[in-house]
């Protein structure tokens, strides 16, 4: 542990700092849950200036902390405009807490039925969830691709210009680039309704797994709905996803007010079969992430000009 500790000194920050930044962690600055415990607003002072930060302080649950230090490499590691920014973390007197810019202000999970969000940026979305993907599966100059095994529409967090952050690497692995499609053996982590099924078959995850994990995200979002419904009629939203799709009558449950607006069938059509493909049960079948942003980008520019032009007329 205190190798550990001295790898990642340069972003130790002084509990005194984080009590005072989040007022003895009093409830009424609580922001959110984690993964890991109770997420905090606060501001700190750092190099001069005052800094809105997201505390996550660990629960005593987490004893080892692995989770802890798992999200602190892999954030320490990653720079990404559509990934969340690290500012420190503090490991003091029995307190773990890891500090982020608080730059988002809500999960995407809270915004998948609001008729607030329009198609283009329900893609916009998509788009930026998917760069960041495709960032941590296949940025140059790295030796290990990052597995997330954790993707939904609950780490995915959205600024007040609903750009996405994605979050919630705590349950991240590091993966050899020329091993990449070759099955990391590993204990089944994820979240109800997006792990993929091919875990229990084979034992482990591939960047493919992500892949399946985020095919249900972009269903949720076509959909308005989330991947798992626990007391409703189709829990599971990738198996009636997949049913719609080759039955074509994905129209049956796509969201009211996306049926109702102006959409591109040809975005709608480009979208749904990419978002089809990644719940292939074959990993093999499913599509890499840097397709994946290419097919995003294409449904994008395909609705464009529907929005131009019901803007302007």
């Amino acid at each position: 542990m205190a190798s550990t500790i001295t790898e990642f000194i340069h972003l130790l920050i002084p509990l005194e700092d984080v009590l005072e930044a989040t007022n003895h962690f009093d409830d009424k600055n609580v922001i959110g849950h984690g993964g890991l415990g109770k997420v905090y607003k606060g501001k700190l002072l750092r190099s001069g200036k005052w800094v809105n930060i997201a505390a996550r302080r660990l629960d005593h649950k987490h004893k080892r902390g692995i989770e802890f230090w798992t999200e602190i490499s892999a954030l320490s590691s990653l720079k990404h405009e559509n990934i969340v920014s690290i500012i420190g973390f503090c490991d003091e007197k029995g307190e773990k807490v890891i500090i982020n810019k608080h730059e988002a202000k809500r999960s995407l999970v809270m915004y998948l039925s609001n008729p607030i969000l329009s198609w283009v940026q329900r893609l916009k979305i998509c788009v930026g969830v998917a760069c960041a993907l495709s960032y941590i599966h296949y940025e140059n100059g790295r030796s290990y691709l990052v597995i997330h095994r954790n993707i939904n529409s609950s780490t995915i967090l959205l600024d007040k210009n609903f750009e996405p952050k994605l979050s919630g690497f705590e349950y991240s692995i590091n993966h050899s680039v020329q091993r990449m499609d070759q099955v990391l053996f590993s204990e089944a982590i994820g979240t109800t309704g997006y792990m993929d099924p091919s875990i229990q078959k084979t034992g482990g995850v591939t960047h493919k797994s992500d892949v399946y994990s985020f095919g249900v995200v972009l269903w949720e979002v076509l959909c308005g709905r989330k991947a798992f419904i626990p007391n409703g009629n189709d829990r599971f939203l990738a198996p009636l996803a997949r049913f719609h799709y080759e039955d074509n009558t994905v129209n049956a449950i796509m969201l009211n007010c996306l049926v109702q607006s102006q959409l591109s069938l040809a975005s709608v059509h480009t979208f749904t079969s990419l978002a089809y493909s990644c719940l292939n049960d074959e990993r093999v079948l499913r599509p890499d992430m840097n397709h994946i942003v290419y097919e995003l980008e294409k449904a994008l520019e395909l609705q464009l000009p529907y929005e131009i032009y019901f803007v302007r007329y």
